[in-house]
């Protein structure tokens, strides 16, 4: 069993960075990546922008196992592949990065890992995943309508985490 979330986690968090409330995010108030929606969602309460801002990597960590990590069966991936798919996973939606690891593998996109999925991602080249998930999620993302905005961050920390994965599954 592959134990690497403390290790993808800290690279995660490199990218999302510390509190941002940008106009055109559709987020809204972010901080480490959390969103205050989901961030309510999960400790069930409001918060103020405040809280939002006090927020640490240690308070958010369950979270992201729980709801990303765990639910794209990080521990069951091979090393690297496993960032590439949580990173998806937390920028894109889980269901959205369980499809493009599906298709990437010739499995049902269904959007819900299970054993097919993770037997078609053994059987395949984890360097070679890696490079076609990554061009599957950059293609996906230049389609959005806040690309012209965020684009150049996006194709940034795409080729961030694949260089980064491809170094965790030892290429």
């Amino acid at each position: 069993m592959n134990t690497n979330f403390d290790a993808c986690l800290a690279h995660l968090l490199k990218h999302e960075g510390g509190f941002v409330n940008h106009p055109s995010d559709p987020g809204g108030a972010t901080n480490l990546g959390v969103t205050q929606e989901v961030w309510e969602d999960w400790i069930d309460r409001t918060v103020s922008e405040e809280n939002m801002k006090a927020l640490t990597p240690t308070k958010v960590a369950p979270l992201y196992r729980e709801m990303y990590w765990d639910r794209i069966k990080g521990d069951k991936l091979p090393a690297g592949v496993d960032y590439c798919v949580f990173d998806a996973a937390v920028n894109s939606g889980v269901s959205r990065a369980a499809k493009w690891l599906q298709t990437t593998v010739g499995a049902v996109a269904d959007g819900a890992i299970g054993e097919q999925t993770l037997k078609q991602v053994l059987l395949t080249n984890s360097q070679m995943l890696i490079d076609k998930y990554s061009a599957n999620r950059l293609a996906f993302l230049q389609r959005l309508a806040t690309w012209p905005t965020f684009g150049k961050g996006w194709e940034r920390r795409v080729e961030e985490v694949k260089a980064t994965a491809h170094k965790m599954c030892g290429g």
